[in-house]
């Protein structure tokens, strides 16, 4: 079972470990191109795409379960129905975006409290980046149907060429070319759609020969979209309650000034850089929940979920440890402004309590989409979500904007909590 959890977890944290990178030289150009405001342009404009992205997770989430069943069943002929009738949400999606995007942007800003030179640069980024929609939703699409499909392989080939390819394309427009911040932009959408070829590509590779189960038309039918749209529904308001509490520690942030906004929008990269090395084991907890569910294997399941603890509370002490000699030098990197720097310091603690709190609730997610228990995942993520915000609007008064990340730690527990409580009836019990 170890080697089955590696064999799924290797590619997808080496995948993984691409991303904050990007993230991370993002906000290295943005730090380096002026003020603190860059720097906040660029978390803004993030959290913009985030409200618009993050609500479509369940093209990867609902997919990818749904994948894994039908993969442990041999039910190639469901498994590329998914595939379809995700595909053509995520282009059907992207279209409103495309038809939204003004009135979007406008709507935003009017609850946005930043400076007016914040705002400007966000929506130079928006307007540039926006045009990648259809590609970036794809993207989801294939991910979370290649993992269902217990392929870690190809979706890691994409993630490690599009987030490489953004890298550089970023440092080559921006500074190369002297573009600022519309060049980040513009490296972002480049790379997005040679991700799409890419997968295109992969998929023509390994599944040519199961081409004859894709019935296009048969799929697309009401009928055979009900079942997709209950299951994605309860995940689609999962992603809101999700996105609610990262958008929401940014916004709430930027209501302190353009130099806290930098140190907190710095902080939640840092924060969620060990959960690129959990989330590949949570992949692997999807793929291998959804194929024992859809075998009816409880035993199999069952040890792949002890596996699944050990080597996550494993990659949490690591974490902790290699945050407590390089949390401050890892800050740095990311900006040389001197006043944000300065401002850190009553943060970086926080650094040394994020992984052993948000660990279990990061696996328990990819065991609960696995087992397509999106009730449960749904329920969970409103009440972690209320959980943040109740903690915020209590403490504020009294700790200011360290408030914000007692909310994130909230949150945390409350998933976790209510999951552990979940996992017979919601996981365990569809194997039987």
């Amino acid at each position: 079972m170890n080697r089955r959890v590696l064999k799924l977890a290797g590619p997808s944290i080496l995948a993984n470990i691409t991303v904050p990178l990007v993230g991370i030289v993002d906000l290295a150009i943005a730090g380096r191109l002026g003020s603190a405001a860059t720097i906040g342009g660029i978390a803004i404009a993030t959290m913009l795409f985030d409200l618009l992205y993050w609500n479509m997770g369940f093209l990867r989430v609902g997919t990818g379960g749904y994948a894994a069943q039908a993969y442990g069943r041999r039910d190639f002929k469901d498994a590329f129905k998914v595939l379809v009738q995700a595909l053509s949400t995520a282009l059907s999606a992207a279209l409103i975006i495309w038809a939204i995007q003004y009135l979007y942007i406008e709507t935003a800003f009017l609850l946005i409290d930043c400076s007016a030179e914040t705002e400007v640069l966000a929506r130079k980024y928006f307007f540039i980046r926006i045009w990648a929609a259809p590609a970036t939703l794809s993207l989801f699409v294939f991910k979370g149907w290649f993992i269902g499909m217990q392929n870690t392989i190809s979706p890691m080939v994409v993630d490690v060429s599009v987030n490489i390819l953004n890298l550089v394309l970023s440092i080559v427009f921006a500074v190369g070319l002297k573009l600022g911040i519309s060049g980040i932009a513009l490296g972002t959408l480049v790379s997005q759609y040679a991700g799409i070829a890419l997968a295109i590509t992969l998929m023509h590779v390994y599944y040519k020969k199961l081409f004859h189960y894709i019935h296009i038309k048969g799929n697309l039918k009401l009928k055979a979209m009900k079942n997709f749209f209950v299951l994605n529904g309860n995940l689609f308001l999962r992603s809101t309650s999700l996105l609610l509490v990262y958008a929401g520690f940014t916004s709430l942030a930027a209501k302190y000034g353009d130099n806290l906004l930098a140190v907190s929008t710095i902080m939640m990269k840092l924060m969620l850089l060990y959960s690129y090395f959990v989330d590949g084991f949570a992949y692997a907890g999807e793929a291998l929940t959804g194929r024992f569910v859809g075998a009816k294997d409880l035993f199999s399941l069952k040890k792949a979920i002890k596996v699944l603890f050990a080597w996550t509370l494993v990659i949490a002490a690591i974490s902790t440890l290699a945050y407590a000699f390089a949390g401050e030098p890892l800050f740095r990197l990311m900006t040389n402004n001197k006043e944000v720097i300065d401002a850190a310091a009553p943060f970086l603690p926080w650094l040394l309590i994020v992984p052993l709190l948000s660990c279990v609730a990061f696996i328990l997610d990819g065991i609960f989409i696995g087992a397509t228990a999106s009730v449960a995942i749904r329920n969970t993520m409103l009440l972690s979500a209320a959980a943040f915000f109740a903690s915020y609007y209590l403490l504020q008064s009294t700790i200011g904007i360290q408030a914000l990340y007692v909310g994130y730690m909230a949150h945390l527990i409350v998933r976790t909590v209510v999951m552990s409580f979940l996992m017979k009836k919601e996981v365990l019990s569809k194997a039987q």
